[in-house]
């Protein structure tokens, strides 16, 4: 498509001599512009990616794939139910489970907490939790004083292995004094950082017996935490629970429905921040139509005498094709490197810039996590590449053609 003789001319045309650096000048920011824009958008969809599988990961990995509740206050025949869960396919792990609400004293430190009651086994199951112990235990994990707390809350409280903590339950005993709030002290066995700041700070897990008796739901659950082997494709599972446990007094909600609104506004965002971010290349498409309309200008003498020499209009559109396409590949390519190694090295980046600047960039208390995600997807990678080499080649047209177009009668004349 391109010959020799084309090829040496766009190449001569694109090394600047004395007198034409003004409009090689323009074309190198044409060329940064593309760049910058390439991997600035390749690295603000990987950040958003990564946020959103991490904060699935975490949310789902805590949680729950999706979660059997009574319809009622309490699910008595949790372990029938629990059984019949676990036989259908695609479930990985059903864990019984009672969730409450309490205040947590410890000294003058008071605060909101949720309690889970979980046996040993499901809590060396909650692999979010068990696989991040920062101190303690989970073989002290039972009997009815031991509690396991976050590293947050630890913190917070000046909790270390064996302290003790007192839950206080507005739900309690009536008296002829009115109702007595319950009060329990338990002794610290084990402290997790299960990576989200939030769950860190307001979780902590009693055993289960004693937290039914602390709740007093003797043999009761409130709900079942189900966990499967394909989170994104929770539904079919969903459907396929309800009909196996066949009671109308459980109910079964997956994350889709629990974390729906969340999700789908980081997707929104995510759409939103794609095309705000292309416009950053739509402008430096725009730097190449300038740089190549004021090359032509520049060149109109040297167009003519090659259509004196025997040139097409079709060879002069294909040099100053090659010179644009040249400012937006190498642009393109320039920033996909710049992008996927900045990507690949985000979080050592941001350890750099916290001990220059002396800030913390990512705060997880306002972040939700504990560090700076970015999970490249190729195909995202893909689709940006042939929008800015469509972008950039789209935008060679209109000067090439202008080019083409070339009187070289009038152009001569005029010189």
């Amino acid at each position: 498509m391109f010959g020799p003789f084309e090829r040496a001319v766009a190449g001569r045309y694109l090394r600047a001599r004395r007198g034409e650096r003004f409009v090689s000048i323009i074309a190198i920011f044409s060329l940064i512009g593309i760049a910058l824009g390439v991997a600035t958008l390749i690295i603000v969809m990987a950040v958003m990616n990564g946020f959103q599988a991490d904060l699935m990961g975490r949310i789902l990995g805590l949680n729950g794939d999706l979660t059997v509740y009574g319809s009622g206050r309490t699910i008595s025949a949790y372990e029938t139910a629990a059984e019949k869960v676990r036989k259908v396919p695609g479930v990985v792990g059903a864990t019984p489970m009672i969730e409450g609400q309490v205040l947590l004293s410890v000294g003058g430190y008071n605060t909101g907490a949720v309690v889970h009651g979980m046996t040993p086994q499901g809590l060396q199951g909650l692999t979010a939790v068990s696989s991040s112990l920062v101190a303690g235990s989970l073989n002290d994990f039972g009997g009815d004083d031991s509690i396991v707390v976050g590293v947050t809350l630890a913190e917070r409280a000046g909790l270390m292995v064996g302290s003790g903590v007192t839950l206080v339950s507005p739900d309690g005993a009536a008296t002829a004094f009115g109702t007595v709030p319950r009060v329990k002290t338990y002794h610290v066995v084990a402290i997790f950082d299960a990576g989200v700041n939030d769950y860190n700070s307001s979780v902590v897990f009693l055993p289960m017996q004693a937290a039914q008796v602390y709740f007093q739901m003797p043999g009761q659950v409130t709900q079942i935490m189900v966990m499967t082997d394909d989170p994104e494709h929770v539904r079919p599972v969903t459907l396929a629970i309800s009909r196996a446990l066949a009671d109308p007094g459980l109910r079964v909600m997956d994350w889709t429905n629990a974390n729906n609104a969340l999700f789908g506004a980081v997707q929104v965002e995510q759409n939103v921040m794609f095309l705000i971010l292309t416009l950053i290349i739509l402008v430096a498409a725009f730097n190449v139509i300038s740089s190549l309309i004021m090359m032509v200008k520049d060149k109109t003498a040297d167009i003519a005498v090659l259509r004196t020499l025997g040139a097409s209009r079709g060879a002069i559109m294909r040099i100053f094709l090659m010179c644009g396409a040249f400012v937006g590949v190498s642009g393109t390519v320039a920033g996909t490197l710049l992008g996927v190694v900045f990507c690949v090295n985000i979080e050592r980046i941001r350890q750099v810039l916290q001990k220059l600047t002396g800030t913390n960039l990512f705060n997880p208390e306002v972040y939700y996590l504990e560090h700076l995600p970015a999970k490249l997807v190729w195909g995202q990678v893909a689709e940006v590449i042939v929008m800015a080499l469509g972008l950039s080649l789209l935008a060679t047209l209109y000067p090439s053609w202008r080019a083409a177009k070339t009187d070289p009668v009038e152009a001569l004349r005029h010189e």
